[in-house]
């Protein structure tokens, strides 16, 4: 019951974390305004959400191997 809760948690602490985050309002101040970029997200993210979803992917399957493992 005790893991439950520390998901309970985890779970609660991770949503309520993103609500307040959405309630910060628009970037650039409260007129909005245009980006300061074209396309809006100037930023090139999706090498490095790949690469961290790919170690993440293979750290639980790691994970998940020596707990088969252990079981035996």
């Amino acid at each position: 019951m005790n893991i439950y809760k520390k998901y309970f948690l985890l779970f609660s602490l991770v949503f309520l974390v993103t609500l307040v985050s959405f309630a910060q309002g628009p970037p650039g101040g409260p007129g909005g305004g245009d980006p300061p970029c074209w396309p809006p997200p100037c930023v090139p993210v999706d090498g490095g959400i790949s690469f961290l979803l790919a170690i993440g992917a293979a750290y639980g399957a790691k994970k998940a191997f020596q707990h088969t493992k252990e079981e035996e």
